[in-house]
């Protein structure tokens, strides 16, 4: 049986953050830590932190969408993030670290347009929802040492999204969303 992968890019805040709620959902074949939306190819970490490129950093999800629906996934992306700040997440400041929904079909960016404006009449948040929604552009995947993170730095990780905020925001603002 040949299967047809479809792929699904977030930015979300620092990409560490990004790949776990992803990462361990059956039909999901590979979340990779990159960036994208920028103007540089085969940008560095240092490049896109500084905020010269114009890259978010973002993760690729690779997925069987007959195992699992775009829809899902994005139910799985937005209680990930707070999509009212515009000026980066959590701790993480900058352009870089906004957030973004790159969509890769007609049909993604149907459903991405229709989930945040569920989330906008939702009444869950006072501020204006700021996500983007954007065409899919090059994808580059970080340095190695920022792939699958959380499971080659297992303290590191917990230590960054305890000093973050990220926890505490989605337990106040997606509490029932985020029991995923």
């Amino acid at each position: 049986m040949n299967k047809k992968l479809e792929k699904a890019t977030f930015a979300g805040g620092c990409f560490w953050c990004m790949v776990k709620p992803f990462d361990q959902w059956d039909g999901v074949h590979a979340v990779i830590s990159g960036y994208t939306g920028g103007k540089v190819a085969n940008p560095t970490y240092e490049q896109v932190k500084s905020g010269a490129t114009g890259h978010l950093e973002a993760v690729e999800i690779t997925y069987d969408p007959s195992l699992i629906s775009y829809e899902t996934i994005l139910d799985l992306y937005w209680p990930q993030i707070d999509p009212t700040d515009d000026g980066g997440q959590f701790h993480d400041r900058g352009d870089s670290y906004r957030t973004a929904i790159f969509y890769h079909t007609t049909e993604q960016k149907e459903l991405a347009e229709a989930s945040k404006k569920k989330i906008e009449e939702s009444g869950k948040f006072q501020k204006p929802i700021v996500t983007r929604i954007l065409p899919a552009a090059p994808f580059y995947p970080a340095e190695d040492d920022h792939q699958d993170f959380y499971k080659k730095n297992p303290e590191e990780y917990q230590a960054d999204r305890r000093k973050s905020g990220r926890d505490e925001f989605i337990k106040e603002h997606w509490t029932e969303d985020s029991k995923h």
